[in-house]
């Protein structure tokens, strides 16, 4: 007994000393959720194009290192095909990427984001244009995204997307014998 509650004591600093490390990894596991397949529409909902219904297919990944994700692949309206790529990484305790070329290009910079739970936020800013994202894992199989941009002092949305996990391996039938 004495021998077990030694152990037992032994680990506790270690314990004690992994609970920051943990507590820091809440972001990657946040991001993690994000890998895989994803497919479904969106609509544009305010502004010149509003109305306009597109279909995204994306592919989720986190880096090896740091602590961050990309959504890469495209979107189509009707027979035209985007590309469309986010990437944001965690630098210290602060965000930062782009989506495609970035604010530089004909894309957005993200200035900032946090993680909360199953969702995330990101400050997105191209010249004068400032907004935000946030992307709710409601389940492991679903993703809403909503973009917004900042009118006045107010958030508007201006894009929705509903994404849904895809499946990537074949599901066949097994014959009888």
């Amino acid at each position: 007994m004495k021998n077990c509650i030694a152990a037992c004591l032994t680990l506790l600093p270690v314990s004690f000393s992994a609970a920051p490390v943990l507590a820091a990894d809440k972001d990657k596991q946040f991001f993690q959720t994000i890998e895989g397949q994803w497919s479904g529409p969106g609509e544009i909902v305010a502004g010149k194009y509003k109305g306009t219904k597109f279909v995204c297919n994306l592919a989720g990944s986190t880096p090896d290192e740091d602590i961050g994700m990309t959504l890469d692949g495209t979107c189509r309206v009707g027979v035209f095909s985007q590309p469309m790529k986010a990437t944001v990484t965690r630098v210290g305790s602060a965000y930062s990427g782009k989506f495609n070329d970035g604010a530089a290009g004909k894309g957005l910079d993200v200035t900032s984001g946090s993680v909360s739970g199953n969702k995330v936020v990101f400050g997105l800013n191209r010249k004068q244009l400032n907004g935000a994202m946030l992307a709710r894992v409601s389940d492991p199989n679903t993703m809403n995204v909503t973009v917004s941009v900042r009118v006045d002092k107010e958030l508007v949305p201006v894009i929705g997307m509903s994404l849904k996990r895809v499946d990537n391996i074949a599901v066949g039938s097994i014959a009888k014998n």
